[in-house]
């Protein structure tokens, strides 16, 4: 089981590492999706932000596990939003939304399982 709580975590701080590097520094991609679903460009910020504290969290549960599951639990909560933005924008293109969700609830799911 540690196993796949540690490569769940590590993936999912990986992904969202990433995707929070991309907000920050500005990157068109974090641009555009703001403009598919109808956000304002002063939000990409304050997502890059959060993105970035779900990944260091993530890797800080795996010394003190009560702010791992904080963090995938906020990293899950983060993408069920980022769906409603989606949905309501009607940009159903959600192919890579579903990589990063799959990989935060798996990292949720198995840090429950292990602690």
């Amino acid at each position: 089981m540690y196993v796949a709580y540690l490569a769940t975590t590590l993936l999912a701080a990986g992904l969202t590492g990433s995707a929070a590097v991309a907000n920050l520094i500005g990157h068109d991609y974090p641009k555009s999706q703001a403009d598919t679903v109808q956000v304002d460009h002063k939000w990409i910020l304050p997502f890059g932000l959060l993105l970035g504290a779900g990944a260091v969290g993530l890797l800080a549960g795996l010394a003190v596990p009560a702010l791992g599951l904080l963090a995938a639990g906020g990293l899950v909560l983060y993408f069920l939003g980022a769906l409603v933005a989606h949905l309501r924008a009607h940009a159903l293109n959600l192919a890579p939304w579903s990589l990063y969700f799959a990989t935060c609830t798996a990292a949720l799911v198995t840090t429950v399982l292990y602690r």
